[in-house]
Parts: structure tokens; sequence; C-alpha cells
């Protein structure tokens, strides 16, 4: 055979060899999606994921130190308001007018000392809370600035955290609150939470009313002293005590 007929039928078999081989590449090759977007948008630290803003705003909050008011909405109560001191060497205090008996009493729950009081406004008594505030005892607002923060910061807890619409007359990012499990009673208030992105709340929707903060939050000062002296005796409950019942006379 002549060298002139065996090069194109050699050239012929190479590219028949080749295309064959490409063909079972494209067959047995996996196809590749890029999942990059869609992974990065479910994963639980992406930034711009509700729940992971959320803790950032709470871990925020955790560092303030300040002092500032909010008015408290709440049924069956006029408008009041309620002042916030967090101090420079982490002692804390919470104002609430009508905040014990009925909205008879104006109380102030204070954390100094390494001690938790309930304080009598202005100038009444503080008893020493021994062991956990009771559920009849508990106004809930300072929640909102000790334990709850620890629950917003830590990513184990059930917690379905979704963008929420502002509350009016709210500043910043507000979020919903809820329960991944529905079996699942959470140790915060299922409600609506508004921060600021350096940490400042700025309202909240919870169970028991709604709080907006009032003005521009002010310095805090370096410690807290009680607003009274320490004294024995119960704790005022948020309910009105039960009227006294008449004590019957003997008959004669």
């Amino acid at each position: 055979m002549r060298l002139s007929v065996i090069v194109p039928l050699v050239g012929a078999l190479i590219l028949s060899t080749l295309a064959g081989c490409g063909e079972d590449a494209k067959d047995s090759a996996t196809p590749v999606t890029d999942t990059s977007s869609a992974s990065a948008s479910a994963h639980p630290n992406d930034p711009s994921q509700p729940r992971t803003r959320l803790a950032a705003w709470a871990a925020a909050a955790k560092d303030q130190r300040l002092t500032a008011f909010y008015v408290l909405k709440s049924q069956g109560h006029a408008d009041r308001t309620v002042s916030i001191i967090r101090a420079a060497d982490g002692s804390w205090r919470v104002d609430i007018p009508g905040g014990a008996h009925g909205g008879a009493v104006d109380i102030a729950l204070v954390f100094t000392g390494n001690a938790l009081h309930q304080c009598v406004l202005p100038a009444g008594g503080c008893v020493r809370v021994q062991g956990k505030l009771p559920a009849d005892s508990d106004p809930k607002i300072q929640h909102l600035i000790t334990d709850w923060l620890d629950i917003f910061t830590d990513r184990q807890q059930a917690l379905a955290v979704s963008v929420a619409h502002p509350l009016q007359g709210a500043a910043g990012e507000c979020y919903a609150i809820e329960s991944s499990a529905v079996s699942l009673k959470l140790p915060v208030d299922v409600g609506i939470y508004c921060y600021e992105r350096d940490g400042t709340l700025t309202a909240a929707k919870m169970s028991f009313g709604t709080i907006l903060l009032a003005g521009k939050p002010g310095a805090a000062p370096p410690a807290l002293a009680l607003p009274g002296p320490v004294v024995t005796g119960a704790l005022l409950t948020l309910a009105a005590p039960p009227s006294p019942t008449a004590t019957a006379s003997p008959k004669g």
C-alpha cells in the first residue's frame, strides 16, 4: 500500500478514537451545579441570616453600658416610662412605675453586690431575692438586658428567627422570635425585638406589653447603689394582694 494512502487512514483512526473518548467522558461525568450561593445562604453562620444577625446585635447589647428610658404600653395600664441603667461595673437597675400590686406600687429591680433586690420606690426598703425571682413577682423587663441576651446569642437554642416589619416608632432592625419546636416552651417571650447595629434595644413587643425607646440613651454611671435600706420581708407580687376579709363579730 502506498504511503499516501496509509497516512489519511491513520489520521482518520486517531480522530475517531479521540471523538469516542470525548463522548465517554461526557457520559460518565457527574453534572456539577454551582451551589455556592445556596449553601452560603443556608449556612447557620451566614451574616445575612436573621438568626445570625440577631445574635450579633445581642452580643453587642451585652457589652453596652448606658442609661435609657422606654415607654411601656401594657393592657390595663396607662403608658409608663421605664428606666434601664447598666453601670460600668456590671451592676444594673430597672425602674418600673406601677410594677407591683396591680399598679399601685412603683418598684425597682437592682442587681448590685452580686445580688438581686426588689426595692419599693421612691425610698422604700429593698428585699434581697433568694434564688430565682418568683414568676408572680417577675415583671420580665429586666430579662431584656440579662439572661435573654444569653439566649439570643446561643446558637444551640431552638429559636426560629425571621425578619419582622419594624414596630411603629422603632429604629434599627426588627426580628420575630418563635420556637422552632411546637412542643417546646421558650425561655424567652415569643415576640418582636428591634435593635440598632450597636446593640441598642429600640423596641420590643412581648406578652406583657410593648416598650419603645424614648430619646437617645445617655452615659452609664460607674456603679449603682440600692435606693433604700435592705429589709427583711416578702417580695411584692405583680397582682394586687387580696382584700382583707372582715372578721365576723362573735355572737352574744
